[in-house]
């Protein structure tokens, strides 16, 4: 689970402008590092079913906001990807 301060801190680097708490950059920003922190959890933790679902839940709604955001905005889509180290 984020904390309030890791949170701000992720959404002020991904807005778009002053006010923009849930655009799709935001969304994945905070998608990914929720799924970092999942992954790390299952790797101590190998038969925590309940958080593996979560995680699928999480990395399926992110897949479904990149390929959004891809099909919107390519060029957002390509920065974010190289920013967030993800695999296209």
């Amino acid at each position: 689970m984020l904390t309030k301060r890791v949170k701000s801190k992720l959404i002020t680097e991904h807005q778009g402008h002053g006010k923009d708490t849930g655009s799709a950059q935001v969304q994945i920003a905070l998608l990914t590092r929720e799924v970092e922190e999942l992954t790390r959890h299952l790797k101590q933790n190998p038969k925590d079913e309940h958080s593996r679902r979560g995680l699928l839940k999480m990395v399926s709604q992110r897949r479904r906001l990149l390929a959004y955001l891809k099909k919107r905005e390519p060029g957002v889509h390509d920065k974010l990807v190289k920013k967030l180290e993800l695999r296209k």
